[in-house]
């Protein structure tokens, strides 16, 4: 190429396609382009509306493909993601994990990466026109390690995968011990004068050279491949020390019993190193299998096949083919197949696997049933509504498989020592050997050499050093203890909401739906003279026809028992935390509380007192204006929950204020207050009000405790407050059933039993205090046992003891999890 006086620039520019979601129209494409074309980098972009990507040249040195997205996304477009999970083999200790998070994450198309250790699984969030899930397991593979792809059966796969893995771990570790102990033996009992002078024979060496190699080189290869493909990608792991250590124990023994250098055999030393080891990670493989069996338990809930009316007939086949809009026949004792509807029969259901209610639930024609729960009396036709990964059961799978993999901000400075752990061992081991070699020299009349004698102290500095347990702390006790959540009914959407539940220092309860039933009914009429309480109650329900607020939901239904005749309504319209109006019979009729009639300036007709009567009752009273005048007072009460009571006394025992708000009237809400115990009441709060009555208990200092800051948890529907749930620092979304999914609080419960409250809350405190207890042992394990290995206090076998324990006591600890008492 000619050079006319100018610098060469050579631009290697990437073709790339985004899939792009929310486009309708022309415009929506003209939009799309223009926006792209904006960015500096790109110079040609075509968006195709029928296949709905975008096609693009950008400049990789301008820009990367997140500014592209990001773009995108501002201008009110989004990209279409998929999400691969992986099992991943192979993993040694938290640094490879967190090593193929970032080989993984660095990949284009990666929008996210988690891997965990723990539960040993890699989630993908990825861009499927630019990265396949084949390209992702070739980069697993290239980081040196192998993957399995999580598919139709995923727990089959995952549970076949795991236990070819422990099999060969089990026939690694019985090919170790059946070379080790004879070596150990022989050698222990020759140096202790056992065998006599023939133990002593040129032989000797050379029959523990016989035993040592194949444990070294067969039983600890994978040492040594994990090591070289750790340090290949510019880290260093578990495997590293492990085949440092015993590598350098075996090969100081060649030499020796070559006679290049005088010294001692530790032939054993190195074989006893990797078969402990072996021994540690067999059973760290079969506790961390323990950690997850939550999971299994609620996989297995699930019914294996259905019995479905097709045609007439009726036929049984395998679940995954139950299609939506299916008609299910479920017999007493069986389990119900999948999410649907009753449209024949009446039954009890017992639900408890999935909500935690002990009691049965009656079931009748209408009403919603969950798959996976069991049919206890009659039998039942159910039409599917939900199947496959959108059942209920699927979600909360889901939810707790999230929730796991998942960090909590506690396992942090795990993270950060991790990083720099293995680096900083090697440099105390080398540190070690020096200071020993050369300050400290022993007497040519020793039994060992000098140069002997720091070789063996490096080699336990090497081999003791355990950044695995620091790896396992954290995430096996979230999983524990998010499993635990889900047998008892309680969700964890993240190992951040699990942390933070138990953080709280004040409980805002919201009144209507979790306190009480949410199920209010008229208990009094009261109207003023000329006027008849059918007729008022007959008016105040045609306006309230169809109204979803409890409140109208009562008079509507008080009216339909009394069988009263609902005239059509014109003209309806709602003031938020008034009440609603409407035309009806050429009246208009408002039906509201007394700052809607004060605000419309109506006469109260003498019918104040009766409504402050009603109001000290624990009723709310609403009130029924006809043409400009109120004519009457219907009075609403709402019932307990039960177990109310009892969860708040709970909830004040555990030192926790417990607030209680509502857009009652303050009387109401002191009423149904006073029958809680409560300790605070906020009242004639609008919905849009409670974020910030949130806020105010958030900035305010609790009187009985010391924490910096107020922990405020908000329990109430996940739906209707959800403002509220996002402004506290925790969210507690109660009574959400089957929409598992709608509820975006950190904490979601199945039932709607306020004692699922006190157990979250207890649950968390239990989960922080066991990664708490693993925190420390790992952590005063390393800092305590290396210096007293560099100081020569422990020679390398008992290092290889320790070590090899370590992990599997802090994964025995977080299992003992599940003992507790919540």
């Amino acid at each position: 190429m000619p050079n006319y006086g100018g610098n060469i620039i050579t631009v290697n520019k990437k073709q790339l396609t985004l899939p792009i979601t929310g486009m309708t129209c022309a415009n929506c494409v003209a939009a799309v382009e223009r926006n792209i074309k904006k960015l500096d980098g790109i110079d040609t972009a075509v968006v195709n509306l029928s296949s709905e990507r975008a096609t693009f040249e950008l400049d990789p040195s301008l820009l990367g493909v997140d500014d592209v997205i990001a773009r995108i996304e501002r201008a009110g477009y989004g990209i279409a993601t998929g999400e691969a999970e992986l099992i991943i083999q192979r993993l040694s200790d938290d640094s490879d994990a967190r090593r193929l998070e970032k080989t993984l994450s660095e990949l284009d198309g990666v929008l996210e990466a988690n891997v965990t250790f723990a539960t040993e699984k890699a989630r993908v969030k990825y861009i499927p026109t630019l990265i396949t899930q084949a390209e992702l397991r070739c980069a697993v593979k290239s980081a040196g390690f192998d993957s399995l792809e999580l598919g139709g059966d995923a727990e089959d796969a995952e549970a076949k995968a795991r236990a070819k893995e422990t099999a060969e771990q089990k026939r690694l570790l019985i090919i170790g011990l059946i070379f080790t102990i004879p070596l150990f033996i022989f050698s222990m009992g020759r140096d202790m004068g056992m065998f006599g002078a023939w133990s002593h024979g040129v032989w000797s060496n050379w029959f523990m050279l016989a035993l040592a190699t194949p444990v070294q080189f067969y039983v600890g290869w994978q040492y040594y491949v994990g090591g070289y493909k750790s340090l290949r990608n510019g880290s260093a792991n578990m495997d590293v020390l492990v085949a440092m250590g015993s590598s350098v124990a075996y090969f100081y023994s060649l030499i020796v019993m070559l006679e290049i250098l005088p010294g001692h055999i530790y032939f054993e030393t190195a074989a006893v190193i990797i078969t402990l080891i072996r021994v540690g990670k067999f059973l760290e493989a079969r506790a961390k299998g323990h950690t997850s069996d939550a999971i299994k338990k609620l996989m297995g809930l699930r019914a294996k096949t259905a019995r479905v009316i097709r045609d007439g007939q009726e036929v049984e086949i395998p679940l995954e083919d139950v299609v939506t809009g299916d008609i299910l026949l479920v017999k007493p004792g069986e389990k119900i197949p999948v999410d649907g509807v009753v449209v024949d029969g009446n039954s009890s259901v017992d639900e408890s696997m999935l909500t935690g209610e002990s009691l049965p639930v009656e079931k009748k024609i209408g009403e919603p049933v969950i798959g996976a729960t069991l049919n206890k009396m009659g039998l039942l036709k159910v039409e599917a509504t939900k199947v496959g990964k959108e059942t209920a059961l699927a979600q909360i799978i889901k939810l707790v498989e999230d929730a796991q993999g998942s960090k909590a901000p506690i396992q942090q400075l795990a993270d950060q020592v991790s990083a720099k752990f293995v680096p900083a061992v090697l440099v105390i081991a080398a540190l070690t050997f020096s200071v020993w070699y050369f300050l400290f020299p022993l007497p040519l009349t020793s039994e060992i050499s000098t140069f002997t004698r720091a070789l063996v102290n490096m080699v336990a500095v090497l081999v003791i050093a355990c950044p695995c347990a620091m790896g396992l702390a954290t995430p096996t006790a979230v999983m524990v203890g998010t499993g635990m959540g889900a047998e008892m009914g309680i969700l964890f959407r993240s190992s951040e909401g699990l942390e933070s539940a138990g953080k709280t220092t004040t409980v805002v309860l919201d009144k209507t739906g979790t306190i009480t039933k949410g199920q209010p009914a008229v208990t009094d009429i009261v109207v003023a003279d000329k006027w008849d309480a059918d007729a008022v109650l007959a008016l105040a329900a045609s306006v309230e026809k169809g109204s979803e607020h409890p409140l109208g939901e009562a008079i509507w239904a008080e009216a339909t028992v009394r069988e009263l005749a609902l005239a059509d309504l014109t003209g309806f319209s709602a003031q938020a935390g008034h009440g609603v109006s409407a035309e009806v019979d050429g009246k208009k009729v408002s039906v509201g509380n007394l700052r809607m009639m004060n605000e419309a300036e109506y006469p109260l007709n003498n019918l104040e007192a009766e409504m402050k009567r009603l109001q000290s009752e624990a009723k709310t009273a609403m009130l029924v204006a006809v043409d400009g005048e109120v004519v009457g007072v219907i009075a609403v009460a709402d019932t307990l929950k039960d177990g109310s009571v009892e969860a708040i006394a709970e909830l004040k025992e555990m030192g926790l204020e417990v607030v209680m708000i509502t857009g009652d009237n303050q009387a109401t809400a002191e009423a149904i207050g006073a029958q809680v115990d409560v300790d605070k009441i906020i009242a004639e709060v609008l919905p849009a009000g409670k974020v910030d009555e949130v806020k105010k208990l958030q900035n305010l200092q609790p009187s009985h405790l010391k924490p910096s800051t107020n922990i405020v948890a908000m329990v109430g529907d996940g739906v209707n407050d959800a403002p509220a749930l996002a402004q506290a620092d925790v969210g507690i979304a109660i009574g959400t059933g089957t929409d598992v999914a709608m509820a975006a609080a950190p904490v979601t419960l199945m039932s709607g039993d306020l004692r699922g409250v006190v157990r979250a809350i207890k649950l968390s405190r239990k989960t922080v205090k066991t990664i708490k207890q693993n925190l420390f042992w790992a952590f005063i394990y390393n800092i305590i046992l290396i210096p007293a290995s560099a100081m020569g206090f422990i020679n390398p076998m008992l290092a290889a003891f320790a070590m090899a324990f370590s992990s599997v006591s802090v994964v025995s600890n977080s299992l003992w999890l599940k003992r507790a008492k919540i």
